[in-house]
């Protein structure tokens, strides 16, 4: 098993410092996430319609999740609905599980 190296980082996202680790080779991968979640903030900030860091982050958050969930990957595979089945279908497994646990 190998160990990963784990690097502190010091970000800003509207103009807030924060100071995150991610493994070094996720590190550009981070800093484009820092770049992409700032800008949607600033463009929620400056549409006007969102009042506050706390709102505007959420929205962001939100905007951003629903984007991820209706991406879709090559010829038609909708990840949200994947994700979402794989869900159903954990779920429908615990069930059986727990089920049989009470056999014993």
């Amino acid at each position: 098993m190998s160990e990963q190296t784990i690097k502190q980082l010091d970000v800003s996202i509207m103009g807030r410092e924060f100071r995150v680790a991610c493994p070094v080779e996720e590190e550009a991968t981070l800093l484009q996430a820092v770049q992409l979640l700032d800008q949607r903030m600033h463009d929620i900030r400056n549409a006007g319609k969102v009042i506050g860091i706390e709102k505007i982050a959420i929205m962001a958050a939100l905007n951003l999740t629903h984007e991820y969930l209706h991406t879709r990957v090559g010829d038609g595979f909708d990840i949200g609905t994947i994700q979402r089945r794989i869900g159903d279908m954990n779920s429908t497994i615990d069930a059986v599980l727990a089920e049989q646990q009470q056999l014993f």
